[in-house]
């Protein structure tokens, strides 16, 4: 590839890791271009309930935008605004709350890496006459003899977001760049305080993709109505409270259940263990170690595999949640819709809606949505 006659839009979202991505492109070469991203209108989506920023005479996208565009002057490169508002509703959000209303609990940055940011952002970048596009993420992409690009885990174990990644396309990869790929959190902090960017101490974005920190229950009540019901404890099937709606809650939850304060339902700590959506009932379990919260089988849907197919009968590394620690699966099936993985030992608080994830020697071979999860051939949801 020739760097300087190859033109690259980088994502350039008002953060430090964007910011030392495009940097090091520069520094690389390649004729840099950059485009900023608006994918969430508070106003027109109803966003009102939970949203802390309101008030704020600025609204978080807007600084993150000037931030950008401060980026942007400093390395001298053009920005462009784009909008993805329309495309961000129909392809990620809506399917998020058709989840929620399910009982899942789905994970809106992984579709949102598959549709808006490796999607939507690469037809943009082409139309401005880019090539390829790139992006702050921590993951390595290395071209491999077979001709295909492959996706590895990146230096830094603890900012990882190969997990966000797994359902984008091998094409989607094939003209991607992650500039980040061997530099830890650390060394980006520097190189962008070396550089005297303005980003280079901002804290990194936190909560829903592209809509920013909410009070999570209060901001799904915008769209999902509540529906309170009973709490009922899932070893002796007696009520042991209220909930405030089945769909607010997720597999393995603790914080926010207002079970306490009585002597006989004992001071072990409650988890969220099951939710029946048909009848708006939440199970709960006492224990970190209640066998509620087990599965030893899972099924796998919305199966994306981006340079090779596992195999059945081998075993692989497995991710069900970001910056969970990579755990031995075993495949015991596998069609073009569906993965079946065991693991016979057990595994905490895997949750329906949420990514499993596939790796092999450090390679993210791509993976699906946990569908079904059983523990000793019952089904747990």
């Amino acid at each position: 590839m020739n760097k300087q006659k190859t033109k690259v839009m980088i994502g350039l979202s008002g953060g430090v890791d964007s910011a030392v991505s495009a940097h090091l492109l520069k520094q690389q070469g390649y004729d840099v271009i950059a485009g900023f991203m608006r994918n969430w209108d508070a106003l027109a989506n109803s966003d009102q309930l939970g949203n802390p920023t309101l008030n704020q005479d600025l609204c978080p996208q807007e600084v993150d935008y000037q931030d950008a565009q401060l980026v942007a002057d400093k390395l001298g490169i053009p920005l462009f605004r784009i909008d993805f508002v329309k495309e961000y509703w129909d392809h990620v959000f809506s399917f998020f709350l058709k989840e929620y209303e399910k009982g899942r609990t789905p994970n809106p940055d992984i579709l949102c890496n598959k549709y808006i940011k490796f999607d939507a952002f690469y037809e943009f970048a082409k139309s401005h006459g880019a090539t390829m596009i790139a992006m702050g993420h921590y993951a390595k992409r290395i071209d491999h003899a077979d001709g295909f690009a492959g996706m590895h885990l990146s230096i830094d174990d603890n900012k990882d977001q190969t997990y966000f990644l797994s359902q984008i396309s091998q094409t989607q990869l094939s003209h991607t760049l992650f500039p980040l790929a061997d530099i830890p959190k650390e060394e980006v902090r520097r190189i962008a305080k070396a550089l005297n960017l303005a980003v280079a101490e901002k804290k990194d974005s936190t909560g829903v993709c592209f809509i920013g920190e909410r009070n999570f229950r209060e901001f799904l009540k915008n769209y999902i109505p509540a529906q309170p019901g009973i709490m009922i404890d899932m070893e002796t099937k007696q009520p042991v409270g209220q909930h405030e709606g089945v769909y607010y809650y997720t597999i393995g939850q603790r914080k926010g259940l207002g079970i306490g304060g009585s002597k006989s339902l004992g001071s072990d700590k409650w988890f969220v263990v099951k939710k029946d959506v048909k009848n708006n009932l939440l199970y709960v379990a006492q224990g970190e170690d209640n066998h509620f919260l087990l599965s030893d089988e899972i099924t796998v849907g919305s199966l994306n595999w981006i340079r090779s197919i596992p195999k059945i009968g081998m075993t692989y590394m497995a991710r069900f949640r970001h910056r969970q620690a990579l755990l031995p699966v075993t495949i015991k099936s596998l069609t073009n819709q569906t993965l079946t993985l065991s693991f016979p030992n057990g595994y905490k608080a895997i949750t329906p809606g949420q990514g499993a994830v596939l790796y092999y020697q450090g390679e993210c071979l791509g993976g699906g949505l946990i569908d079904q999860i059983y523990y000793q051939g019952q089904q747990r949801l």
